[in-house]
């Protein structure tokens, strides 16, 4: 049945090829729904016209990010207050702003590439995804979500992790169904040329099985033994004054059993839901038992500075430093356009909505002699961000607070990239949260032990500070990125001449 007699397919096609991509992804792991997605959208790109790029690409952003990031309904709705109508309105305005990123990679390809048939699909097409990719997370203080690379995690293809990092993976997964289409797309005299560029890709995934035996970093003195807790604290408690001591108690006694053996004990992001300088008396009591039991305590929690707020970390007894979030989350942490916003509904006066970024180099932490690259919730997701700030670091500390997604799939895609961030570095992390899920993390990006949501937990475990650096610590993303630029540069030769 073709397009003009199926008008409803003719717009549901797009959206459903994007809606399949987040199943690739945590907590689904159907790695292939990636290449699969991708294979639909090049070949609904190269089926229709030139001036379709546009709306297919919206199309297909609109099911990628309606099915992938639309988690944000829980946060507008149940914790901002918003009426079911209004969050939904909210949510959609969100996920079709980010599906016009897609919207313009869908113009530009059938402007300027499509044309050249089955190699551009083949070569042009995944190119493209990773410098939107790129884009994303930069772009309006940036969005680094749903990236194809992360379906790799638990593949074969993990093994290029620490060499290619997630752009590269990503590109390695999209151009596996990118080749599909390509394949789909050329005549079949052609079709031959397309078997030597599967064969890369195949031989690829077996080169990255071989990769993961590798370990490009080395320890850097013993194990150490990890406590995080996970308080379980509900956000209606959490910012209510009148709770303030239960919660100092709760952490307190919950932590007490842990300081006797652990040499790191993490709580999660503003654990201490007070300005730092109105709990100093609970902080020093905590510092001096740090100190006489030789833990180092990493805790979140907001610090007014002259600066102005800041969503913090800091490490006490028997550590020392502090780390301002850099990369805050829009409308979570600060509110563009404030001035118009604030006071319309409860979302845009969320607690803790007034923060400042951090310095742009920010600080290592340190627990006794080992130093430690420190990321609250949101930073952790920016790859580059990580990988540049943890070349002098022994181990990853992450915190964050998950709370504001409830039991969507948000809190596990979280998880999953924390897990990446652990094996492009190197580098064990621990990451602690207030409801899950906290986890202990290996320097391949192996779960060691992990908590369930929505339960009280003090997890415990140990990891083995590293040294060294990774392949694409060094590097960077750039080399990735600059090979997709001179593939696409080379394309557009080609179509002017």
């Amino acid at each position: 049945m073709g397009w003009k007699a199926s008008p409803i397919l003719h717009y549901l096609a797009p959206i459903v090829a994007g809606a399949l991509f987040p199943l690739g992804l945590s907590p689904f792991d159907s790695w292939l729904m990636v290449p699969l997605s991708a294979a639909l959208f090049t070949a609904l790109l190269h089926s229709r016209g030139r001036r379709s790029g546009w709306l297919t690409g919206w199309l297909y952003g609109t099911g990628f990010f309606g099915a992938g990031a639309s988690w944000v309904y829980v946060s507008i709705h149940v914790y901002g207050s918003a009426s079911p109508a209004l969050a939904i309105l909210l949510t959609v305005l969100f996920c079709g702003g980010l599906a016009l990123l897609f919207a313009l990679q869908g113009q530009l390809y059938n402007r300027w590439f499509a044309a050249s048939g089955w190699p551009a699909a083949a070569l042009a097409f995944p190119a493209l995804w990773v410098l939107f990719e790129w884009l994303r997370s930069w772009l309006l203080t940036g969005f680094p979500w749903l990236y194809a690379g992360y379906a790799s995690l638990d593949t074969p293809l993990a093994g290029w992790a620490p060499i290619i990092g997630i752009y590269g993976n990503s590109l390695l997964l999209v151009a596996l169904g990118s080749l599909v289409a390509a394949a789909y797309i050329a005549p079949r005299p052609r079709r031959r040329h397309l078997g030597a560029l599967v064969g890369l890709v195949a031989v690829a995934g077996l080169a990255g099985e071989g990769l993961k035996t590798i370990d490009w970093t080395q320890p850097a003195g013993e194990a150490l033994k990890v406590a995080i807790y996970q308080p379980n604290i509900s956000l209606e408690d959490k910012w209510n004054r009148r709770f303030l001591s239960r919660q100092l108690d709760q952490y307190r006694q919950a932590s007490a059993p842990a300081y006797p053996w652990a040499d790191i004990l993490l709580w999660p992001e503003s654990a201490l839901p007070a300005y730092q300088h109105q709990v100093t008396d609970y902080l020093d009591e905590a510092d001096k038992l740090g100190l006489a039991t030789n833990t180092t305590l990493i805790t979140g929690i907001p610090i007014r500075t002259s600066s102005g707020a800041h969503n913090s970390i800091i490490a006490i007894g028997l550590g020392s430093g502090v780390h301002h979030k850099q990369k805050l989350v829009p409308f979570g942490e600060y509110v563009p356009l404030a001035y118009w916003l604030r006071g319309i509904i409860d979302f845009f006066d969320l607690p803790m909505s007034n923060f400042n970024p951090g310095t742009k180099q920010p600080p290592l932490l340190l627990a006794g002699q080992y130093r430690v690259a420190p990321f609250i919730c949101y930073e952790i997701v920016y790859p580059d961000f990580v990988t540049e700030h943890s070349r002098d670091a022994h181990f990853l500390v992450t915190v964050s607070n998950d709370s504001w997604f409830g039991d969507s799939i948000g809190p596990l895609q979280h998880l999953q990239m924390a897990r990446f961030r652990a094996l492009e570095t190197g580098r064990p992390l621990l990451r602690g949260t207030n409801n899950g899920v906290s986890a202990i993390i290996d320097h391949r990006g192996d779960l060691q032990v992990s908590s369930e949501q929505f339960v009280t937990t003090l997890l415990q475990g140990d990891i083995t500070p590293r040294q060294g650096s990774t392949p694409i610590m060094r590097s960077g993303s750039w080399p990735i990125l600059t090979l997709c630029g001179l593939v696409l540069l080379g394309f557009l030769r080609q179509t002017r001449h």
